[in-house]
């Protein structure tokens, strides 16, 4: 049993993960389906008497997600701790924190930032999971990545299309605004802690492939780039909602005539 866990929640030697395989997939294709079922019965589940059950249940399991990475890194001293890696200065970290906020507490503005920092900041450790590359489906960190990077969308897909919330230009700019704060943080604390922070990969990239190993190594063109790029992906979350309102402003305009 001692080797078994000391493997489960231990770090490979070689690549267990690749991108775009079913190991990939799967937890992008169960997170989908669920989002299909929260917007089917979405009426059913804010009549029920157990909503609030489900958005605190939601909301626990966040917690004990974003937690459980942390007691990993306790329990397996040859892991870390290392307070250089491991200080919660990320965007994927907070928008966990900010989500289960947001289910218990129906908070517009956790809202706000939940949803653009999922759809436009945490979207890429979606498409290239490079931080699992040596932890498979036959380890913890695997299953607490997915469910990490899956129940912020569960949580704000949930509060979108069961209790009507919704993002808008004010959103955009709070959490446009939050996240410029974070990276400062982020990049005063990699040149306070040195060579081997890279908080919000705005050091250098990663040592395992992934998307960023498009961008530049100097600093000022990757920070360029990076903001470029995020700035795009804020309209482009916020697009459907505003071609929602035209189409609106459009039928009541038809309609008054």
């Amino acid at each position: 049993m001692k080797d078994f866990l000391h493997y489960f929640f231990g770090k490979g030697e070689e690549v267990e993960f690749e991108n775009f395989t079913l190991a990939h997939a799967a937890p992008i294709l169960i997170a989908a389906l669920i989002v299909f079922l929260i917007y089917r019965y979405r009426d059913a589940l804010l009549a029920s008497k157990h909503d609030g059950k489900i958005r605190f249940a939601l909301a626990l399991a966040l917690i004990i997600t974003e937690m459980s990475y942390y007691w990993r890194l306790v329990g397996m001293p040859s892991l870390g701790p290392n307070p250089i890696d491991h200080l919660p200065i990320s965007v994927c970290g907070w928008a966990v924190i900010f989500s289960s906020y947001m289910l218990v507490t129906k908070s517009q503005k956790l809202y706000d930032i939940a949803y653009f920092w999922l759809f436009a900041c945490t979207i890429f450790a979606l498409i290239t999971p490079t931080v699992i590359t040596y932890t498979g489906p036959t380890r913890f960190r695997y299953y607490q990545f997915w469910l990490e990077h899956t129940l912020g969308y569960l949580a704000v897909f949930y509060m979108t299309f069961v209790h009507k919330m919704r993002p808008t230009v004010k959103s955009a700019v709070r959490a446009y605004a939050w996240l410029v704060v974070l990276a400062v943080i982020a990049y005063f604390s990699n040149q306070i802690l040195g060579p081997g922070a890279n908080y919000l990969y705005m050091a250098r990239p990663e040592d395992t492939p992934s998307i960023l190993d498009i961008l530049p190594p100097n600093f000022a063109l990757r920070l360029l780039i990076m903001g470029a790029v995020i700035t795009l992906l804020f309209f482009l979350s916020y697009l459907p909602w505003y071609i929602k309102d035209r189409k609106a402003k459009k039928r009541a305009a038809t309609s008054a005539e």
